[in-house]
């Protein structure tokens, strides 16, 4: 690791195989942060630059020598997507509230700040330190933050760094692209539409218990979607 003016340089070992064509210039997410290749070591290491915003927005910021990390490579054309695409565009750090353990499966509460909450829904997909992820449940709180759980298998254990991950721990937050603008613009047609008229709304579905943003909330999947 070293430290310039305003950027870090990191040396990330890899699994065997893992930097197998991998070039100068190649994308590699790292914790979910799109990072580029900018010198290779054999075939199991690479350098990676980290600017200063990235290192402010991330848990990159956090990293020692010896950490243990999530690590992707870029998707190539034709590539089977098991999830959901993701650009490795951290938008926000969230922190793990909670840790469950019900038989062969690993529970995370992870608690998240306005405005993203609204863009979390069950059933709906978001990325965790670069994992694609299916909302199990989600809870939005006065204030516009709240919580969300995913549901980890053993095989997701082993193959990330969540296993180790402890209550308030940070996590980086990657939102799913396609919920996002959905939301946004549901939300910028009831601004254009009801004008004046929103905050009063507000109040009264507060007084009924629903939120303004639950009327932009995805139609729930159908079973096995």
């Amino acid at each position: 690791m070293a430290e310039r003016p305003g950027l870090r340089s990191f040396r990330l070992r890899f699994p065997t195989g893992f930097a197998q064509g991998l070039e100068i210039g190649a994308s590699v997410a790292v914790d979910g942060v799109c990072l580029t290749v900018t010198a290779l070591h054999g075939g199991d290491a690479a350098d990676f630059d980290v600017m200063q915003q990235s290192l402010s927005l991330t848990t990159l910021a956090g990293l020692k020598t010896g950490s243990h990390i999530n690590v992707e490579r870029a998707a190539k054309k034709g590539a089977e997507v098991g999830g959901h695409v993701l650009s490795g565009h951290v938008d926000v750090m969230g922190t793990l509230a909670g840790v469950s353990r019900p038989q062969n499966n690993h529970v995370l509460r992870i608690a998240l700040s306005a405005p993203w909450m609204r863009y979390v829904f069950a059933k709906g997909y978001i990325a965790v330190n670069g994992a694609s992820l299916t909302v199990s449940e989600a809870q939005r709180e006065p204030g516009g933050g709240g919580w969300f759980e995913v549901w980890l298998i053993p095989e997701t254990l082993r193959m990330t760094t969540f296993g180790a991950k402890q209550p308030g721990d940070a996590l980086n937050i990657e939102i799913e692209r396609a919920t996002q603008v959905m939301v946004d613009t549901v939300r910028d047609a009831l601004d254009e539409r009801l004008g004046p008229l929103l905050p009063a709304l507000r109040v009264l579905l507060a007084e009924r218990g629903v939120d303004v943003d639950a009327l932009s909330a995805p139609l729930p999947l159908p079973p096995g979607g």
